[in-house]
């Protein structure tokens, strides 16, 4: 059976592009990121005796490997087929293996990195705009979801936000203009919690420095958490340096 006739059984369309959730449109790193988030749903080692996860973890590494190239990508987009002779979607290929080229495990040193140059720079800027308008100036759900957003963070975040709205670039949503200061009060107090709550358990597994920095991420991101949209999934998916997957090369069998 051929990757669309798998892609609607086991996802429900023949639509490469639909089965990631992303428009046609989406350039290779939104791809990149679909992929990752998708695929982390049904990775092996969240279900190793799940046959139908690891199928579906299968057929996804092979939607991927069409996608991400861009002749292949060409010819799907123009005709609506897959050349399935295509070395890349070799039946034989360790589809694990493949995953973890592309996605190697980040260092902390990646993560101060990251926060280093995300903080301040264009592109946090543009994200947080994004997520202003996407949650209708809902802080809760912002700083929710902005990448490396912690609770010191916060008047920076809205000092942006207003600037933005003086000068007339996004909308100005009440939720954002008129919250309550016991609104934010609360929401303080849950960062406060979540950041005691890390160091406790920081403490209790006798964590050094670094493992400490990693843990108090996970754990201040655990309860805000929405589906896979994680600090750590994003940075994986989007600022990891892969490695380049072997079995690209195009041509028949």
């Amino acid at each position: 059976m051929g990757l669309l006739e798998r892609c609607r059984e086991l996802f429900g369309t023949t639509d490469l592009y639909g089965v990631l959730g992303i428009s046609r449109q989406a350039n290779s790193s939104e791809i990149r990121r679909s992929y990752y988030k998708v695929s982390l749903q049904v990775h092996p080692d969240r279900a190793p005796d799940d046959a139908q996860a690891t199928e579906k973890f299968q057929v996804l590494g092979k939607l991927y490997a069409v996608l991400s190239d861009k002749e292949q990508r060409e010819v799907y987009d123009e005709q609506g087929i897959v050349d399935e002779e295509n070395d890349s979607l070799d039946q034989n290929r360790n589809w694990e293996e493949y995953w973890r080229l592309l996605f190697p495990k980040i260092t902390v040193q990646d993560i101060i990195d990251f926060e280093k140059n995300h903080k301040g720079s264009k592109e946090e800027r543009q994200d947080l705009m994004k997520l202003y308008r996407q949650h209708e100036g809902d802080m809760d759900a912002i700083t929710a979801t902005a990448l490396c957003c912690t609770q010191e963070d916060e008047p920076r975040i809205v000092s942006l936000i207003q600037a933005a709205i003086d000068k007339g670039e996004v909308p100005a949503y009440s939720a954002f203009a008129q919250e309550s200061e016991q609104k934010r009060k609360a929401r303080n107090k849950r960062a406060e919690k979540e950041k005691q709550e890390a160091e406790e358990m920081q403490r209790e597994m006798g964590l050094d420095a670094e493992d400490g920095l990693v843990m108090m991420l996970k754990q201040r991101q655990k309860s805000r958490e929405q589906g896979f949209n994680s600090f750590l999934a994003d940075l994986e998916a989007k600022y990891s340096k892969p490695s380049k997957p072997k079995g690209g090369k195009k041509g028949k069998k």
